[in-house]
């Protein structure tokens, strides 16, 4: 169903082009920017959790290439190979899905605030302001963290591509015999990068929870 939708969203915005056309567009629809807001971190949510699962599976197929030795080092090689790069596109990926957030996120705060001066009653004014506060804090920790976790790829990836490239040019027992003390560097980096994933995803699964308790 949030496939369809998915599609659907991707559609009207070729058709209309401009984000501001694009909100008017979903709101004749009944579907609002805090709508769209969770459902785009929802859409970053799944997306660091597919990324943290291609970057463990990563680790294991170099772990495995360290302990192969002779005709199977090819094999072991081209599978490390297409996992590094699943992990790019995974990383991209994430990259993409976290400034959707932030897109959306920011137009929404921006239409809140000036919307607060539209109110004639003070006493619903200070209740919205301070539901505009608490949901903006809760959004600023929820983008604290999937920036965490963005940054914490990037060093992966550079350690990946590092091996993969000299293994690619030095593809014999001697080779990965010189990578074998550097495994425990790498699962250290991929470690961090799964505990900072996870905890952008919990940040995630709470801010949609919150969003969901204020309707």
């Amino acid at each position: 169903m949030r496939l369809i939708r998915t599609m659907f969203l991707l559609a009207l915005v070729a058709v209309t082009g401009c984000s501001s056309m694009y909100y008017k567009t979903m709101e004749t629809f009944g579907y609002h920017k805090r709508d769209i807001l969770v459902d785009r971190v929802e859409e970053a949510r799944d997306s660091q959790e597919a990324a943290k699962e291609q970057f463990k599976t990563a680790l294991e197929r170099f772990n495995e290439l360290l302990g192969t030795s002779g005709g199977e080092l090819k094999a072991k090689y081209d599978k490390l190979n297409s996992e590094y790069e699943r992990c790019k596109s995974r990383a991209e990926a994430v990259h993409k899905r976290v400034a959707d957030v932030e897109s959306v996120g920011e137009d929404l705060f921006k239409e809140w605030k000036n919307e607060l001066g539209k109110y004639s009653n003070s006493e619903y004014r200070v209740k919205d302001e301070q539901l505009l506060r608490d949901t903006r804090n809760r959004y600023d920790g929820l983008i604290s963290a999937m920036k965490r976790a963005e940054a914490k790829m990037e060093p992966v990836l550079l350690a990946f591509q590092d091996r993969v490239l000299f293994l690619k040019h030095n593809l014999n027992a001697q080779a990965v015999a010189s990578l074998q003390g550097e495994l425990a560097s790498v699962e250290v980096n991929v470690e961090a990068l799964v505990r900072e994933m996870e905890a952008s995803i919990q940040e995630a699964d709470a801010f949609i929870s919150g969003m969901s308790a204020e309707e």
